[in-house]
């Protein structure tokens, strides 16, 4: 049960994420949490803003002697990315998330848990909450919408908010501070189609590429996992050429900012060849599972019987999709120059749906360098173009410059020195942080993120790290009583 998480220390933390996970807060359908959040903050009897685009905004003065420290906004977005397994039942608008205790962890039974950015949230109103600790001017910030669109940054007010520092709770590997983020656009193509009655003596099958990890398309890109609309179109393009297999529908990936898992498609193949199909399936279940093994063990390519289709793409139709799909580009494109290990830029093919004579394709391109996310953009919709189709870029969102010189940097690194005998690790993230613009908002700010240990967000596999919440509790407390003078 979900309660046994209120027990955990510390408790203060955890109890305020429990009652987040009771809470429904998808993206896009936060009225209830932005309730919630308004009557918390006036409940502690705290000056409590709504923004008009659905932001909270709580301010706690500073504890006495330390009224002399730079004021700081503590921020987190309140939404969270509603993913759930096939075989589970569950409404993100209506239901609880259902979480427990896995040994170190904590994780929810078939759906995302939400500690993406729910950890951050819950620390956040722990500290307004607190009557013991020491800290400046207290601001903090929570927005909407992070993970679909971040309208809520970009809905944010200036001048509303009087601080100097920005920490943003929302990264995800305790031990590290990042100080900058990629950025990111929307790339949304589409292609027409034209349909025709199915062959005679063609069987139908629903076609199902499934068991892929999928994950966060920033941060886990660079892991190499399987993309099911990529798979899926591997398999259609041959089977193709095969067994003059037609398609009639795709239905690819729920989210463009997660690696899809699971794709779907509608094809018909001679009645003849249903047998050979099926064997065929099984050879490229083999193959490709083979290729991904390392971080994909549990790829599965099935085709279920159905009632036999009335139509199916015209072959012309179906051979443009087919290329368009295996020409736009997928995964990390490159590496940084400047920082070992991080993605510079990379675009995932995260949703394909046909759907009244359109295929859409829905991708989310990220970057660190405003050019090369550009670059990209110009690449699809070359690839676009030659197909017939139509592109449109639009949702661009900045990244966040590093700032080796911050004051709160310099801080915490020794903060955490002293807390925990080692130095942190200093990093720039293949995400897109609300830090890029929310500092063109406010340019003042010095900004930095850190968190405890999330595993797999955006994914049914989401987990974070009991242990590592209390560090993260720890640190946050030591660096409010140390934040910089003004």
């Amino acid at each position: 049960m979900s309660a046994e998480i209120r027990d955990l220390n510390p408790k203060e933390v955890w109890e305020n994420f429990y009652q987040l996970t009771q809470i429904p807060r998808p993206s896009k359908k936060e009225e209830q949490i932005i309730a919630y959040m308004e009557k918390f903050g006036e409940d502690l009897g705290l000056e409590t803003i709504v923004e008009e685009v659905g932001n909270v905004i709580i301010k706690k003065p500073a504890t006495p002697g330390m009224e002399d420290r730079k004021g700081i906004v503590l921020q987190g977005h309140i939404d969270m990315v509603p993913q759930a397994n096939s075989d589970t039942k569950h409404d993100f608008a209506k239901d609880p998330i259902d979480a427990y205790v896995d040994g170190e962890w904590v994780t929810a039974r078939g759906t995302t848990l939400g500690a993406d950015n729910g950890m951050g949230v819950a620390a956040t109103m722990a500290v307004l909450q607190a009557t013991d600790l020491v800290h400046g001017p207290i601001e903090a910030l929570f927005t909407i919408d992070e993970e679909t669109g971040m309208t809520g940054a970009f809905g944010l007010q200036a001048g509303i908010l009087d601080a100097d520092i920005l920490m943003n709770l929302d990264s995800e590997d305790e031990g590290e501070l990042y100080i900058g983020c990629a950025g990111g656009i929307d790339g949304n193509l589409s292609l027409d189609y034209q349909t025709e009655a199915t062959p005679a003596n063609y069987s139908s099958f629903k076609l199902i590429v499934k068991g892929l990890k999928g994950g966060h398309s920033g941060m886990d890109i660079i892991l190499g996992r399987g993309n099911s609309n990529k798979i899926l179109f591997r398999v259609i393009k041959e089977a193709t050429k095969l067994f003059n297999l037609r398609m009639t529908s795709v239905d690819g990936g729920s989210l463009r900012n997660a690696i899809p898992r699971e794709s779907f498609a509608l094809v018909s193949v001679p009645s003849d060849k249903s047998q050979a199909f099926a064997d065929f399936l099984k050879e490229k279940q083999a193959i490709i599972g083979n290729e991904i093994k390392a971080v994909d063990p549990e790829l599965e390519i099935i085709a279920e019987s159905i009632d036999t289709e009335s139509e199916v793409f015209t072959m012309d139709s179906q051979i443009a999709l087919t290329n368009l799909i295996y020409t736009i580009p997928n995964g990390v494109m490159r590496m940084s120059n400047e920082m070992e290990g991080l993605t510079e830029t990379s675009t995932n093919m995260a949703i394909v749906k046909s759907e009244k004579g359109t295929t859409l394709i829905a991708c989310l391109l990220r970057s660190s360098v405003d050019s090369a996310k550009i670059e990209l953009t110009e690449m699809m919709a070359s690839a676009c173009e030659l197909a017939g189709g139509t592109s449109v870029f639009e949702g661009e969102y900045p990244g966040w410059k590093p700032n080796p010189d911050s004051a709160i940097l310099a801080t915490m690194i020794k903060g955490y020195e002293t807390q925990f005998g080692k130095t942190p690790d200093i990093k720039a993230i293949h995400a897109g942080l609300e830090c890029g613009l929310l500092g063109g908002i406010y340019p003042n700010w010095d900004m930095i993120s850190f968190g405890p240990t999330i595993r797999f967000p955006h994914s049914p596999d989401e987990k974070v790290n009991i242990e590592t919440v209390g560090k993260f509790w720890d640190f946050l407390k030591e660096t409010l009583k140390n934040a910089p003078k003004k």
